[in-house]
């Protein structure tokens, strides 16, 4: 080390030696620009910009979940999405959209609901060519073409594409029908079904078939009934080989066979395979019958 005659400190010459010296290593390091990715996940590729966020990300592969609801017993591998999952328990929703009100827990929801609006819809399935908003919404009608049905229902063994389908269809076996409609008193499991069947009442039928002109209080009535236009009938009788536009009325046919007669007249005890055969064979009873049909029309 170069000092002062007098052996005291640092020569101003040193001085200016070191401190070019400290300009020469940081010029030396790697150039990091801002916002730039330098770490990634040795498992899956995923780039991040800082190590924290790394650590936290590669959480998500090592399983572990540390942060559990008190309510539900949900685990997640990070405090902040145990945090942004407890708002469904509080019922706070603090986000709201512009366009239409609705109220959501987190704001990563929001931004998704927001596509719906835009009418962007840049994600487009090869086989049939329906587009969709987001890229899981495809990957789950996709589901449909491959006949995948991974949820099952436990009690009765139908399946689903989707988990919330199979939770919607669970309703069905809870029994459990909140929702009533004021003007007939009939009860339904979801929301949505007690509106559409409130329809009725009002005598609206807004979608209309282009080519027969009947109208229908549903768009998936509408779609169905445009199959008899089609002459599409995808469904076969094993037996006689008569084809049927829908597999519910193979099914009903597929009782002539079989011989199998469920629906009885308390009247007078005759036995029919469908209940609307059974319907019509009263109005005799009731002294109706002579204008609409003969009792042998029913077989």
């Amino acid at each position: 080390m170069i000092q002062s005659p007098e052996g005291g400190g640092n020569t101003p010459t040193m001085c200016l030696l070191t401190s070019r010296s400290q300009r020469s290593q940081e010029a030396d390091k790697p150039h990091r620009r801002k916002g730039e990715k330098t770490f990634s996940c040795d498992e899956c590729g995923k780039d991040f910009t800082r190590a924290g966020s790394l650590k936290r990300h590669q959480l998500i592969h090592s399983g572990v979940k540390p942060y559990s609801c008190d309510e539900c017993g949900k685990d997640f591998t990070r405090a902040g999405s145990l945090k942004a999952h407890q708002l469904i328990h509080s019922g706070v929703k603090p986000y709201s959209c512009d366009e239409c009100g609705k109220y959501f827990t987190e704001a990563g929801d929001l931004k998704r609901h927001q596509v719906i609006h835009s009418g962007v819809k840049p994600y487009s399935c090869e086989l049939c060519g329906k587009s969709f908003t987001r890229a899981d919404s495809l990957k789950t009608h996709q589901l449909i073409h491959s006949g995948v049905k991974p949820y099952s229902c436990d009690l009765c063994g139908k399946s689903f594409t989707r988990a919330e389908s199979l939770k919607t269809h669970q309703l069905i076996h809870s029994v459990v029908k909140p929702y009533s409609c004021d003007l007939c008193g009939k009860s339904f499991t979801r929301a949505d079904s007690l509106k559409t069947h409130q329809l009725i009442h009002s005598g609206v039928k807004p979608y209309s078939c282009d080519l027969c002109g009947k109208s229908f209080t549903r768009a998936d009535s509408l779609k169905t009934h445009q199959l008899i236009h089609s002459g599409f009938k995808p469904y076969s009788c094993d037996l006689c080989g008569k084809s049927f536009t829908w597999a519910q009325n193979l099914k009903t046919h597929q009782l002539i066979h079989s011989g199998v007669k469920p629906y009885s007249c308390d009247l007078c005890g005759k036995s029919f395979t469908r209940s609307g055969h059974l319907k019509r064979h009263q109005l005799i009873h009731s002294g109706c019958g002579k204008l609409f049909t003969t009792d042998a029309q029913l077989h």
